[in-house]
């Protein structure tokens, strides 16, 4: 039976807001989209986080966990909680109407599987908290059980990449491509079988280039990367990474590919060559595919950036579409995707696959926080 779940994520670009979207689902098909929107933050908790990333990374799985990352954990679900209750309330619905929230919460630091280490993630989100806070069901921790059993924990998004392929009547020659702080690509086979994992960075490095370099949240519009010239040689050396080779299943940490990429460049010349790198590593990213694809359908805050687009476009050798011009809510496709695999979490179905994360077989994942019940009176 469909219901409708309310999606939450906010990602590692840091952009001091979370996505909120709204979608009735029985988790395989999508029956209805919902409003969403963007929430900012309280002004303290962009920074509060920004430290607790710098600390992940230094702690690097190794040790106690840092101590502030409590203090971040609980300031996170208190303003998602609050962003919640002001979104039902500015689009007049009772709490009751919503059978589920999908709360992903912050990534902090995520390490692949190699054959020489386990994989190890981690997310910062208080599933309880946000459940009593708001008296609705709340699925949260959806990578850890997948990361137990010798999976990559990413992407998760697949599942719902494919329901909006099969919602447009999408082919093999189209697949879908998130641009967010890391890039993840979805095809999925004639027989509904997923191929998907992260082709390489998407916004994270860049926006770190223009914080350091230009003090600005982004290169908005990619005004400095038009400006630009690409060092070309340079490039090619990067695109050899080992990463861009490697056979799939596989996913990123957002530190996995950063800023120094263009060290020792002008302002505009780094913007473009690391630009420029992110499509180049989606161009090698299709040519692993089992079929590579014509078209992709490209969500997330990266497709606001007519400069990636454009060489999206030319260097990967595809047509690229606004998801939005396909009718798609291209800003919320992710908070989307969490409330999809809520439901999923609520009705035990998988919500990874080998094909996806390298799990050994479809698993499913997550944890439900309920409500506390009412006292008698």
């Amino acid at each position: 039976m469909s219901i409708w779940a309310i999606g939450l994520m906010t990602g590692t670009v840091l952009d001091g807001n979370v996505d909120i979207a709204m979608v009735r689902t029985d988790g395989e098909s999508i029956e209805e989209m919902g409003p969403a929107m963007l929430a900012p933050y309280p002004r303290d908790l962009r920074p509060l986080l920004k430290e607790t990333l710098a600390a992940a990374a230094s702690w690097a799985f190794e040790g106690p966990e840092p101590a502030i990352f409590a203090e971040a954990e609980r300031a996170l679900t208190i303003a998602q909680s609050d962003a919640v209750a002001s979104f039902l309330e500015d689009e007049g619905l009772p709490a009751e109407d919503i059978g589920v929230i999908g709360f992903h919460g912050q990534t902090v630091l995520h390490r692949a599987r190699t054959p020489e280490r386990p994989g190890a993630t981690r997310q910062l989100g208080d599933g309880a908290l946000m459940s009593e806070r708001l008296g609705i069901p709340v699925a949260f921790d959806f990578r850890s059980r997948d990361v137990a059993a010798g999976g990559q924990g990413a992407p998760l998004a697949p599942l719902y990449h494919r329901a909006l392929l099969r919602r447009l009547g999408a082919g093999e020659n189209t697949a879908f491509l998130n641009l967010g702080g890391v890039a993840n690509v979805t095809w999925v086979t004639a027989d509904g079988t997923m191929q998907a994992f992260d082709t390489g960075p998407a916004n994270a490095p860049l926006n770190d280039w223009m914080g350091q370099k230009a003090k600005a949240e982004m290169d908005r519009d990619g005004v400095a990367a038009a400006k630009g010239h690409v060092d070309e040689a340079r490039l090619a050396t990067l695109l050899e990474h080992p990463y861009c080779g490697r056979p799939y299943p596989k996913s990123l940490d957002r530190n996995d590919f950063t800023a120094r990429m263009a060290d020792g460049l002008s302002t505009e010349d780094g913007a473009a060559l690391l630009t420029a790198f992110t499509a180049g590593s989606v161009g090698r990213a299709l040519d692993l595919l089992p079929k590579r694809p014509t078209r992709l359908i490209v969500s997330g805050g990266g497709r606001r950036n007519p400069v990636l687009m454009r060489e999206i476009a030319a260097r990967a050798g595809v047509e690229v579409v606004d998801a939005d011009a396909c009718g798609l809510h291209g800003d919320a496709v992710e908070a989307e995707c969490f409330a999809f695999l809520a439901v999923r979490v609520l009705e035990g179905l998988p919500i990874s696959y080998p094909t996806t994360t390298g799990v050994p077989a479809p698993m499913t994942g997550g944890r439900v926080a309920l409500p506390p019940a009412p006292r008698a009176r």
